[in-house]
Formats: C-alpha cells, structure tokens, sequence
C-alpha cells in the first residue's frame, strides 16, 4: 500500500501509456468488450489523476501531450472520415473545388485526378462519398495542409492532420489556462478537457476537427473577456469557419454587451438611453464581423451551386441521419404508434425549431451578464440540441466538454464516459444500434444532470 501511494502518479500514468499503446495500434472497433474494458480503466486512471492535488500542472501538461503522441504513427480506428478530409485536401492542392464535385461520380467516371482515389474511396465509404462536402473553408485548409505535406502519402496525411489537432489542444491548454485564471476559477479545470481520454482518442486518435474550432472559440472568448471585441469577433468567425456549431452561441453573447453596467451611478435618463444605443450597435456589429469572416473564407470556394450543395449536405443531418439519439428516438416511437412509419422529415425540421426558442429563452429571460453565467447558458443550450437531434456522434461531445470547464457543472465528463456505449452498433455485421445501450448511457446522463441541478439548489449555488 505504501509502494502504491508513493508511486501511484507513476503507475497510473504508466497503465495510462500502455492502454492507449493498444488501443491505438492493436484494436479494432468490433471488439467492443475489449474497446469498453480499456476505456473505463484509462478513465479510472484519468479520474485519480484529476483527483490527486500533489502532481503538478507541468507535469500534467507534458504527460497530456505525451500521450497524444503515443497515437502520432497510428492509423484511426473507430472513425473513417479522415479519407474524405484527405480527399477533400487534394483536390484543393490540385486546384479543384471539394464543394462542387462527388467523390462517387470521379469514382464512377474512372478518372482520378488526385493520388489515391480508389483508396480513399473506399475507405471513405459509399455513404460518404456520395454526398457533397460539409466542411467549412477553414476546415479545408487543414486538408489542404496535410496535402501540401503529403500529396502522395495517406499516411504521411494522417500525421500531418493529426500534429495539426495536437497544435489546437495545445493552444486551447494555453488560452483555456489564462481564461481560468481571468474568470477566478481553479486552472486544473483545463485537463477535464486536456487530459480527458474521450478527447485524446477522438480528436486526436480519430483525427475530428473540433480542436481546431475550439481553440479559435476559446482564444475569442479570452478576447471577449478583455474586451477586444473586434478581434473576438474574427476569431469566433474563423471558429464558425472550421465548423459551423459557434453559430448557436451567438445570441446568447446579447446581454454582455448591451447590458454593461455604466460605471458612474450618477446618470440621467438619457445617457443611460445612448449607452444602451452604443451597445446594441457594438453588438450588431460583432455579429456583422463575425458573419462577414465567414463569408469572407468562403469566397474562394464561391460558385452558383456552392449554397445549394452545402446546405444540402448540411440538410441531411437533419432529415436523413440517426444515431445515438436520445429524445428523438421517443419521438420516433410515437410516431411509429400513430402514423406507422419513421417520422423524422417531421421531426428533424421541429427539432431546431425547438432549440432556436430554447436559446430565445436563455438569451432574453436568464441572467447572462458574466463569462461564467454566458458559458453555462452555451453548455445548456447546445446539450439541449443534441439531446433533441437525430444524430449524435461521439465526437460531438468535445464542445460540452470545454464549456463545463469554465462552469460548476461535470456531466459532460459523465457523457463522455459512457458515451463508449454509441460504439457497440460497430460490434454488429452489418451495423445495428442496440437501443438498450443507448437507454443506458441517457439514463447515466440525464441521471448526473439531475443530481448535479439538485446539488446546486440546495447550496443555492444555480448560475
């Protein structure tokens, strides 16, 4: 017992280092009991790491990078996009538009204009790459990154896209470190991102982008906090620009700028009137900035058919796609009971609809004056989306995930533990969801928000 507790930083992160060894080279997504017997143990770890206040913030910055490199030279496992973001990239680098063709009729037609068309195909897969790409410019330039690097290389892509996500974590460690520091909360907060295994294997391993978003959102939000707010506004339209989820947030910045405080208590009327008018046209104009760079970055890709393309791949999330849903999938019951067939054109049109009010609500009825109160409103607000949406894939996660960091509350970290569960539909020939182990993992979330809602009331403590 002694040896353990004199060692145990050691031993759990030695434990740490050897699963993610095998997980990153050694497994395969079909075997699931293997695949959810590592991942609780490397969260036990992370858990006990997170818990213990002796090791040191250095220490835990070092051993988070290092165990992103573990997975530097490994091929990704539980997700195959990386083949689209590769094919996406070298038709950028060979001057083509990635917005305006399909990789299935180049595919069909027999002509390959970049290296490794037949591969990337059919890595991608048919469902993939029969429909136009989603991603936003600044995604592409990732692609287009790892094409300029390695042209000819899949794998010399994989390492290129994946040094680029570790780039990004390590920028939101560096503005995440400083936000806390500004908004008075512990700066260990950061490794619930950082050193989160979901985060390490899914953006890292898996090669999703969502770093590369959140680090421009962060880095904006740190902006906001000083009140610069022009170059907040770039940063949060390059964030939208890599993908498109920021855009939810927006209104829920409205009372931090318009509802400032003066700082004379002494004022008439009128001034108070003008400072609301300077206010709400500073605001309209961070939405004006943030907009217009997004459009901006969408300029070179500008054609007659970009809009309706991408809005149409954007759509089929919304009407096509199910998985590891929550409450559509009891909306898709009651439909089965009373019209006899999936209902999800409906659904998946009043699903947003639902969530515009809901972030109506948290704008103009809830109090968000303060960074803290603002990101609370963000984390509920987006977690309502997903709990209403027809698909939830894992990665999607990494958003809530950084916003609890900035808050008191941890169901996220919850999520994204049992979030392991979506993955048993891949231990299925051919793929099947198993709507207990869906059941199972809502239970354990919905169960920790409850606990954690009632926690705070009863230490009046809701923000």
């Amino acid at each position: 017992m002694f040896f353990f507790e004199k060692y145990k930083n050691i031993l759990l992160i030695f434990s740490s280092v050897l699963l993610y060894i095998f997980f990153a080279y050694f497994l395969e997504r079909t075997q699931f009991n293997i695949l959810i017997s590592i991942w609780f143990a490397l969260f036990g770890c992370f858990y006990l790491l997170m818990k213990n206040n002796q090791i040191s913030f250095s220490t835990l910055v070092v051993t988070a990078i290092f165990f992103r490199l573990i997975f530097l030279f490994a091929t990704p496992n539980l997700s195959q996009d990386f083949y689209r973001f590769i094919w996406d990239g070298r038709m950028l680098f060979e001057g083509l538009n990635p917005y305006l063709t399909l990789p299935e009729n180049i595919v069909q037609q027999n002509s390959f204009p970049i290296a490794d068309a037949k591969e990337l195909y059919a890595g991608m897969g048919e469902l993939n790459g029969s429909h136009y790409t989603n991603y936003p410019p600044l995604n592409q330039l990732c692609f287009l990154i790892a094409a300029l690097f390695a042209s000819k290389s899949i794998f010399g892509s994989v390492i290129v896209l994946r040094l680029v996500i570790i780039l990004a974590d390590i920028g939101i460690l560096y503005f995440g470190k400083k936000l806390l520091e500004k908004l008075n909360l512990p700066i260990k907060n950061i490794f619930w991102y950082i050193l989160n295994p979901f985060i390490i294997i899914e953006m890292t391993g898996n090669l999703h982008f969502e770093p590369v978003m959140l680090f421009f959102f962060i880095f904006g939000m740190y902006k906001l906090d000083q009140h610069k707010w022009v170059f907040a506004a770039i940063l949060i339209g390059c964030s939208i620009s890599v993908k498109l989820i920021p855009l939810l947030f927006l209104p829920l910045l409205f009372q931090w700028f318009v509802c400032k405080k003066n700082p004379s208590k002494d004022f008439v009327m009128s001034v108070r009137a003008q400072s609301r008018t300077r206010n709400l046209l500073q605001l309209i104009s961070f939405y004006i900035i943030t907009l217009l760079t997004f459009v901006i970055l969408f300029l070179p890709f500008l054609s007659s058919t970009l809009i309706a393309n991408y809005s149409k791949s954007v759509g089929l999330w919304f009407g096509k796609f199910e998985f590891n849903a929550s409450f559509y999938y009891i909306f898709r019951e009651i439909g089965y009971l009373f019209r006899g067939y999936n209902e999800i054109a409906i659904i998946g049109k009043i699903t947003p609809i639902l969530t515009i009010l809901v972030l109506i609500f948290l704008t103009f009825f809830r109090k968000n004056t303060s960074l803290k109160q603002i990101f609370t409103a963000m984390l509920f607000g987006l977690c309502f989306y997903y709990f209403t949406s027809t698909t939830v894939h894992p990665w999607y996660l990494a958003t809530p995930i950084i916003l609890s960091v900035f808050t008191k509350y941890k169901f996220p970290i919850v999520w994204s533990l049992v979030i392991i569960l979506s993955y048993q539909a891949y231990a299925n020939t051919p793929w099947q969801e198993n709507l207990w182990f869906v059941t199972l993992e809502y239970l354990a979330v919905f169960s920790y928000i409850f606990y954690e809602i009632r926690g705070f009331q009863r230490k009046n403590l809701i923000n």
